[in-house]
């Protein structure tokens, strides 16, 4: 439970604190970016007193979140150690401080993204007029002070001098906050105007309708205190962040290991080339999709099991809260042996499952538990036969049990200690295995490549070394860095279109394989009592026996498929699918042998 308090605070109070460091961001926010006009539009809205949102900070000093620190853009007070973080406003906060209150040129952009430095003045005239809109009375002057035209030749507003700001009635927005230059100012607009009423009255209403408004705003600060907890800091920041980028788990752990004079996002840069095999001879996508939270997530995983296993912990977990709790020194501990484990898995998923590429992988996130049991066994353990097959079971209950599409953070703990335990002859629950279930009508419903459980097929015929049509070479792992293979109609979808097959069926993952493009586009839109036979005769050599073998090595009924027989090959198939899923996670699936099921009018017409 967090209790923030809420107080509308002077504007000018903010802007001295920023001034002095006593209000800084911490070091995982963004860079200021707004532009020229979004300034000018802020400043109009300041001069109107429009409200322009709250201002929420943390308090610092907790010494259980030592997050790194930076001055607002523009503030020269390096050595000083805030009172106070934003974490929402920066963009505001900054903006007002660079225009109104820091005496340099405001470094910013045109809309075309083009660096600008500017001053900020209020035409005080226009101002008072009720026909001007008010940002049209806002200036924005060149560093030098002067607006120019005509290629540079032509000064049409010279404010280089306070002489000639009060000739032109423009006042300069960055004194308003400073009681001696903002005096001193108004002391030399008098001076200048002694004689003139007119232009003494212009200020007198600028003053009393316009910088009074000014000086006077004040702005809804909430704060946090300093007990707040991180996961909690977290979770502000990302509701409080909708209108730029969400603030992800690994930002708030770079600001806080960066206390340690870590560069951790240096240190991923150097990790993720590890994971994904940069430098190795076999070059492969497959762990692209590993990003740098999923990486501490993981170390986080392995940090609590081995915790667990000293004594030091009562339960192994890696929500967020234990990610954002993750200490420095655990990380520099545990961080390689972690990175061997997504090594040993990426092997894994090649050698012995399959999974060649990162379009082919069916669940990323399981990829974590993967690569901590393997961190934790070591290769010796994962390269024997018993551990295989274990963990096998468990990869494929995992996918046909469709586990791992949600948050899943309980299950990778589980999974760690149930897998663990099995390899090493410990009794255990086997959760996530004796939880899966895969029914046979399913196979309907998986239509595209989208389902874990369609990824997962398409492993298991690689698995059994199926062979192109045309080509005939098996899909490995060399191979389909080669020439990698897509999934096509073993039935085209166009001749089943033209016959009156339901889409459900012919769409399905049933009569669906991995074929190279040659093939495919061999196959055509053709019925496959035409195909077969342009492939004997495009193929020299090619006998229809070994066609034959081919196309069976699919799980095919050869004989139906050539004689047009959807229905038999259909329910042939299925059956043989079913089997492969059937073995893969070492569980009967209990609809997979049912006459009713596999003969039911979703797989067959009915006789």
């Amino acid at each position: 439970m967090i209790a923030p308090t809420s107080l509308d605070t002077n504007l000018k109070e903010l802007l001295e604190d920023v001034n002095q460091g006593k209000i800084q961001l911490p070091e995982f926010q963004r860079n200021w970016t707004w532009d020229d006009n979004r300034i000018k539009g802020i400043i109009a809205s300041l001069s109107q007193g429009y409200p322009m949102g709250a201002i929420m900070r943390l308090q610092y000093g907790n010494p259980d979140i030592q997050f790194q620190y930076r001055t607002i853009e523009g503030v020269h007070a390096d050595d000083a150690v805030p009172d106070y973080l934003v974490l929402d406003g920066q963009q505001r906060l900054t903006s007002i401080y660079q225009a109104a209150y820091s005496q340099e040129p405001v470094k910013t952009k045109t809309e075309q993204d083009r660096e600008i430095h500017r001053f900020y003045y209020l035409s005080m005239p226009k101002c008072l007029d009720e026909n001007e809109d008010r940002v049209d009375a806002i200036y924005s002057i060149p560093e030098d002070r002067k607006v120019k035209e005509n290629f540079n030749r032509t000064i049409t507003i010279d404010l280089s001098s306070r002489e000639k700001e009060f000739e032109q009635k423009m006042f300069p927005l960055n004194v308003a906050y400073r009681i001696d230059l903002r005096t001193e100012w108004i002391m030399g607009y008098l001076d200048y105007y002694a004689d003139d009423k007119d232009a003494r009255e212009i200020f007198k209403s600028f003053n009393s309708r316009i910088l009074n408004t000014i000086t006077a705003y004040k702005l809804p600060v909430i704060t946090l205190d300093k007990s707040t907890p991180r996961e909690a800091v977290c979770k502000v920041f990302e509701n409080v962040n909708t209108g730029g980028v969400p603030l992800t788990v690994f930002e708030l752990v770079t600001a806080m290991f960066a206390t340690h004079e870590f560069d951790l996002r240096a240190d991923w840069n150097r990790c993720r080339k590890i994971i994904r095999g940069d430098g190795d001879s076999l070059q492969t996508d497959l762990l692209y999709g590993i990003d740098e939270t999923t990486f501490l997530t993981a170390v986080t995983l392995y940090t609590s099991y081995m915790d667990k296993k000293a004594g030091k912990a009562g339960a192994v977990s890696c929500k967020k809260k234990d990610v954002l709790s993750l200490k420095y020194d655990s990380y520099i501990a545990y961080r390689d042996a972690v990175l061997t484990g997504f090594q040993l898995a990426r092997n894994f998923l090649l050698q012995y499952q399959c999974v060649f590429r990162k379009r082919d992988l069916p669940y990323t996130t399981q990829l974590i538990p993967l690569s901590v049991i393997c961190a934790i066994l070591g290769k010796s353990k994962c390269d024997s036969p018993n551990t295989i097959k274990i963990l096998s079971q468990w990869y494929w209950c995992g996918i046909f049990g469709e586990m791992y599409g949600g948050a899943n953070e309980t299950r990778y703990a589980n999974d760690v200690e149930d897998v663990i335990n099995a390899v090493n002859g410990k009794e255990n629950p086997a959760r996530t295995i004796n939880a899966s279930f895969f029914s046979a009508t399913r196979l309907l419903t998986l239509q595209t490549r989208n389902s874990a459980a369609y990824k997962g097929v398409m492993a298991l015929l690689y698995q059994r070394k199926c062979r192109d049509f045309m080509n005939g070479i098996t899909i490995d792992v060399i191979n389909s860095m080669i020439e990698s293979p897509d999934i096509h109609h073993i039935f085209p979808e166009a001749y089943c279109e033209n016959v009156g097959i339901p889409r459900r069926r012919y769409n399905c993952i049933v009569n669906k394989t991995p074929l190279l493009s040659a093939t495919n586009r061999c196959i055509g839109g053709k019925a496959p009592s035409i195909y077969t036979k342009s492939i004997l005769k495009k193929v020299d050599g090619l006998t229809e026996a070994e066609l034959r073998e081919r196309i069976e090595s699919h799980f095919v009924d050869y004989d139906a498929l050539v004689a047009d027989d959807f229905d038999t090959y259909f329910v042939h198939r299925a059956e043989a699918v079913l089997g492969l899923i059937e073995e893969a996670m070492g569980k009967e699936i209990y609809d997979g042998n049912s006459e009713d099921t596999i003969n039911d009018s979703n797989f067959a017409h009915p006789q």
